[in-house]
Formats: structure tokens, sequence, C-alpha cells
């Protein structure tokens, strides 16, 4: 019971004193000395209020920057990944990029200094026009993508490529041999001379064509069922096409 009634009391007392302090306050905001105070600080109390919304409009505006750099951090550690890996797994029958000597130390000649005229080389005489020999273009990843999957069966874009590859180094090493003199043949030479004269047909004349002992004459090749099943795919692609005649199958470049 007296516990209450100190409780009470404090209560009463605590009231009490919070309508002093408010009496006290209200008689100096009456008095001139400090009206004019009390409006300052009222000034300055609005100006921070606006310097904190801007400050928590700032402080939105850095969170948001910070989860698109994080996102763009993502994006492009993925993209580096994905750089890496093709990298690592550049195909090997794309061409290779050399830098010339002269691109190379263009860049280390002084702007100031006077170019010196080169003197033009002694005329020499124009080598013999070599013939061009046709080979079939790669196949490229929209032609990969567009061929029916019980074709491609496990093959991959690679794997088609390469032997691309070695029926282009078939065609090259056979009609180098043609094109060469005849006088200055060997005789294993001449005894190829000989069998792809005998193999060309009328279909064939003007044209650039393999048989399957070209293949297994100037390529490591094997001339299996998948390679069969590769040749069906560059059928389909309109990389080759076929002439049969005299026991021979004749694939010829399209």
């Amino acid at each position: 019971m007296a516990s209450d009634l100190e409780q009470l009391c404090s209560h009463i007392n605590e009231k009490i004193g919070n309508i002093k302090r408010t009496l006290s306050l209200r008689n100096c905001g009456q008095e001139p000395s400090l009206k004019t105070i009390l409006n300052k600080i009222g000034d300055e109390i609005i100006v921070v209020n606006e310097l904190l919304n801007k400050l928590e409009l700032e402080i939105q505006y850095q969170e948001q920057t910070n989860s698109s750099l994080k996102e763009l951090f993502e994006s492009l550690e993925e993209d580096y990944k994905d750089v890496e890996h093709l990298k690592e797994n550049i195909p090997p029958h794309l061409p290779q990029v050399t830098v010339t000597q002269n691109f190379v130390n263009g860049s280390d000649l002084d702007p100031e200094e006077p170019v010196k005229a080169e003197e033009p080389a002694p005329t020499k005489k124009p080598p013999k026009e070599q013939r061009s020999i046709k080979e079939m273009p790669f196949i490229t990843s929209d032609e990969f993508n567009g061929i029916p999957a019980y074709m491609k069966s496990r093959l991959t874009y690679c794997h088609i490529n390469d032997v691309i590859k070695e029926i282009n180094k078939a065609v090259v090493s056979k009609y180098k041999i043609l094109h060469q003199p005849k006088k200055s043949m060997s005789s294993v030479a001449r005894n190829l001379y000989h069998r792809f004269i005998d193999e060309e047909t009328k279909e064939t004349k003007g044209h650039y064509f393999v048989v399957e002992a070209d293949i297994k004459e100037f390529t490591t090749l094997k001339v299996d069922k998948r390679f069969h099943g590769i040749l069906n795919i560059l059928r389909h692609c309109r990389r080759l096409s076929e002439v049969r005649g005299k026991g021979l199958t004749r694939y010829v470049i399209t």
C-alpha cells in the first residue's frame, strides 16, 4: 500500500515538474530578448531538417548506385569467364592473326624526324602465276545449329570443321601434283598424276574433287562410318556433291 502511494506521489510530482517547465518556457517565449533567439533556433532547426532530408535522398541514391555496380560487376565477371573459356578453346581451324613488323615499329618513329626516302629495290622478274586451288569453306555456327539432330548425333562444331580442314589438305595436295610440270615429277607423283587423270569424268571437268583414295593418301582421317556421316552433313550444308561412276564416288567441292 505504501509503495503504491509513493509511486502515485512520484508520478504527480513528475507531472507538476513538467507543467512548471512548460510554463517557464512559455514565459521565456514571451520575453522580447529571448523571442529573437528562439526564432533563430527555430529557423536553424528547419535548415537542419532540410539537410537531413537531402542526406536521406543521397543515401538512397548511393544505395541504388551500389546495387547497380554490384550487378555490373557480376555481369563483367561472367563476361570475363566467357572470354577466358573462348581463349582456352579457340577452334584450331581459325586463321592465326599476325602483326607485321612495319606496324609494330611504326609507333617508334619520331614524328619530328624527317622521313628518309627509301631507294627502290631492284626489279625482279615476276614469278609465274600460280593457279588457285578451290577449298571448302568451314561450317558456320548458324549452319551447325541448323543441321538436324539425327545427322549430328554426338558430332560437334569442331569435329566437322576438322574434317573440312583435312579434306582441303587432300584437295590442295592432289591439285598441286596436277598443276606441277611433268618433267619435275617423281615416280610416285607421276603415278598419282595418272590416277587422277583416269578418275576424271565429264561431270567433274572444271571442278575440284577427291576420292577416298586421296583422303587415305594425303590425310590421317579414317574412312569409316563416322567419316561418311560427316560427308552427309557437308552435302546437307552444300559444301560438296557426289559424282558416281566407274566404281568410284567423287566428292566435288561446290
